[in-house]
């Protein structure tokens, strides 16, 4: 099975109950759940099989020994992060509207989650993929500093970069997004952005257009880009598939695009075709959205393949 490895936020959320609930009133919250865009990406990787590195930062608290158990426990290979004895874990407070948005209070820089570094890593770490996140390079300058030279040096080492461009305005304040992005998009081979977030960042008015322009200036070989209860279109240069959604029960869409990303990535590795790829990755997402936590779909590689199973045969 092929490698992945990532590098960003590692944090807890504590999250809202019920929808409609503002965060600057007092009420209930339930939590703490391990989280981070990155740290749930690299979760999902190691639960459908492949061997998954992350690389990162937490404090010596309980916040961080739930996010070390967690991720160890299935099957994270956790030896690039570090444990800060003197910051303290990274929080990040989210709640939910009716209408499907959501709310982020991040305590993030000044926490053991900005601290990371380059330290211990090397040409001869061969990860097939290095995955990054755009809340990652928005998160703190030390952050975007660190990712930018390490996706160079896992290139050298013959890696294949993806990247989802994640936004998320809480973080961005104020930063010009294009200059954050370019470097990214000019060395990655598959990139995962939401529909939205493609024509922001490409300017066009169409995924179709959008897709058509990143080919044409760009080494990206694939681009899936998500479209939340619409599905996903999945492009290369040589072909084209649009997927549906499956039948579930919504819970909790935190995290459902990073479970779709690392899916994607799997199916990638395992040589999948397109049609596929697009199938495990909206049925890793599809279950991380049945319940209720960033990180608590129940995601396997039976469970993914049993989705896909029951779709087929309408059961």
């Amino acid at each position: 099975m092929g490698e992945i490895w990532t590098m960003g936020e590692i944090l807890v959320e504590v999250m809202r109950p019920r929808a409609e609930m503002p965060l600057n009133i007092p009420g209930e919250f339930l939590g703490p759940y391990p989280s981070g865009a990155p740290a749930i990406f690299i979760d999902t990787a190691a639960r459908l099989g492949h061997k998954a590195v992350i690389v990162g930062g937490v404090g010596d608290d309980d916040f961080g020994r739930c996010l070390l158990d967690r991720l160890s426990a299935d099957g994270v290979i956790c030896d690039h992060i570090t444990i800060d004895e003197n910051l303290s874990t990274a929080v990040a407070f989210v709640t939910y509207f009716n209408n499907g948005d959501r709310k982020f209070i991040f305590h993030m820089g000044n926490t053991a989650a900005a601290n990371m570094s380059l330290r211990g890593l090397s040409v001869d770490d061969k990860p097939d993929f290095f995955h990054i996140m755009g809340c990652s390079l928005t998160a703190s300058d030390g952050f975007h500093d660190n990712i930018i030279p390490a996706i160079e040096l896992f290139r050298n080492s013959g890696a294949a970069i993806s990247f989802d461009p994640n936004i998320r305005p809480e973080l961005l304040k104020g930063k010009d997004l294009t200059d954050l992005i370019e470097p990214v998009l000019d060395a990655c081979s598959v990139f995962l952005p939401g529909a939205d977030e493609l024509l922001c960042i490409t300017g066009a008015d169409s995924i179709e257009t959008a897709v058509e322009g990143l080919f044409a200036r760009t080494p990206i070989e694939y681009i899936a880009v998500k479209k939340g209860r619409a599905g996903c279109s999945v492009f290369s240069r040589r072909e084209h598939v649009d997927y549906g959604i499956f039948d579930i029960e919504p819970r909790d869409p935190t995290g459902a695009g990073d479970c779709f990303d690392a899916a994607f990535i799997c199916g990638l590795l395992e040589n999948k075709t397109l049609v596929e790829c697009a199938g495990i990755a909206t049925a890793a997402a599809s279950l991380n959205t049945a319940a209720f936590g960033p990180m608590e779909g129940n995601i396997s590689r039976d469970s993914v393949y049993e989705m896909i199973a029951r779709q087929a045969t309408g059961a």
